[in-house]
Formats: structure tokens, C-alpha cells, sequence
């Protein structure tokens, strides 16, 4: 006969069998396992190296910028920085992609046709350069791009291609190309100033400050 022990060890080894086959229907994960993709440590270390990379990038620009330092920034080992970008010009070219809400942003700022345009563009440029989440990629494509040929063809592309695009409703005419690089131009200058090379005082001016005297230069631009 079997003892109340005996009863209880095989009652528990019966659910532990059930436990196990249920696992296994419909694709079951067990517990602590992950039914595929990337692991949530790995994204989170992955994305703190690309977080670490904009940011040296953008104060130190490309040549002096060390696989070691970005690794240091990131706090991670350097093996992790190679494990997951590789070369240091693999992770510059991922640092340098364009924020999402940067082509938003700039349309939005061109809605409502050309009266005031120039003020809002410059209010939604200088909105895009004091977001911490946007300013480091932009950083370093304009520190880099007269030093590093493919932050250059980024930083064209940004001025062709989606400052042109959101200005396309009220930049027209013959020389509607030319007066969108003059109009990016003028954008790209403002932000080396005032952010990069820190020219005082227009560095700590104020943002209502800085439309008032510069979007009326934008504005004659955008009517030619």
C-alpha cells in the first residue's frame, strides 16, 4: 500500500509531466526564454551603444572619436561595441540617421502657405536642434560632414531631399531648387553657430528672439 507520502510524490510528479506537455502546445514558451527576436538586454545594451556613439560623435566628431571611448560612454565592454556595430564607420553610419520626426516637423512648420513660413521654420529647426533626442544625430552630421564624406552626403540629402519636400508647396518657380539650398543653407549656419561653434550671445538667445530676426530672412528667400 502506498503511503500518504508515496501519494503526494506521485501526484506531484503527475502535474510536474502535465506542466511539461502543456509547454510544449502551441508553441509554449518556458518560463525565463524568449520566443525569438532579439533578447531585451541586448536591445537595451545595443541602443545605449548608439546612444553613446551620437553623443561623442556629435561633441568630438568622427576622426577623434575611439571605438574605447564610446565603449566608456556606454559603460560597456568594447568587445560589446564591436559585437554589435562592428567597425567604427558602421556604427558613425547608424549615428548618423536622420530622426524620424525631423521630415514631420518641417512639413508641419510649412502648412498654411507662405505668410510666416519663414518664422516657423525657424522656430521648427531650432525646436528639432534643442530636443535631446534629435540633437545629437544632428550634431554629428554637420560636425562631421566637412571631414567625412558619407555625413556630407547625409547632410545633402537632408537639404534636397527633406527640407526641399517640406517647402515643395511654397518654394516655387524656376529657381525654386536653388532657393531651397539657400533657405538650407541658412538653417545649417544657424544651427554651426548657435550650437556647435556656441557663438555668444546668439547662443543663449532666447528662441522668440532668434525667429524675430531670423525667420524674416528665411521669409524673403521663400518669395524670391
Amino acid at each position: 500500500m502506498k503511503s500518504v507520502d508515496d501519494v503526494r510524490e506521485a501526484g506531484g510528479a503527475d502535474r510536474e509531466r502535465a506542466g511539461a506537455a502543456a509547454g510544449t502546445v502551441a508553441g509554449a514558451v518556458p518560463a525565463g526564454k524568449h520566443a525569438g527576436g532579439r533578447r531585451p538586454g541586448e536591445t537595451r545594451t545595443r541602443e545605449a551603444i548608439l546612444d553613446a556613439a551620437r553623443a561623442c560623435f556629435a561633441e568630438r566628431g568622427f576622426d577623434t572619436t575611439s571605438m574605447r571611448r564610446i565603449a566608456e560612454a556606454a559603460e560597456v565592454d568594447q568587445s560589446l561595441v564591436h559585437h554589435f556595430y562592428g567597425t567604427k564607420e558602421n556604427l558613425f553610419l547608424q549615428a548618423l540617421e536622420v530622426p524620424l520626426k525631423m521630415p514631420q516637423v518641417l512639413a508641419a512648420a510649412a502648412e498654411g502657405g507662405r505668410d510666416g513660413v519663414g518664422e516657423r521654420m525657424v522656430r521648427a529647426h531650432l525646436a528639432l536642434w534643442d530636443d535631446l533626442s534629435t540633437r545629437p544625430a544632428l550634431m554629428t552630421m554637420v560636425r562631421s560632414a566637412s571631414v567625412h564624406r558619407v555625413a556630407a552626403a547625409r547632410l545633402r540629402e537632408t537639404a534636397t531631399t527633406i527640407l526641399a519636400d517640406a517647402l515643395g508647396n511654397v518654394v516655387t518657380g524656376e529657381d525654386a531648387v536653388l532657393r531651397s539650398n539657400l533657405i538650407a543653407t541658412q538653417l545649417i549656419g544657424l544651427a554651426m553657430m548657435r550650437y556647435i561653434a556656441v557663438l555668444e550671445p546668439l547662443a543663449a538667445a532666447d528662441t522668440d528672439t532668434v525667429v524675430r530676426y531670423y525667420g524674416p530672412a528665411l521669409q524673403a528667400i521663400v518669395e524670391g
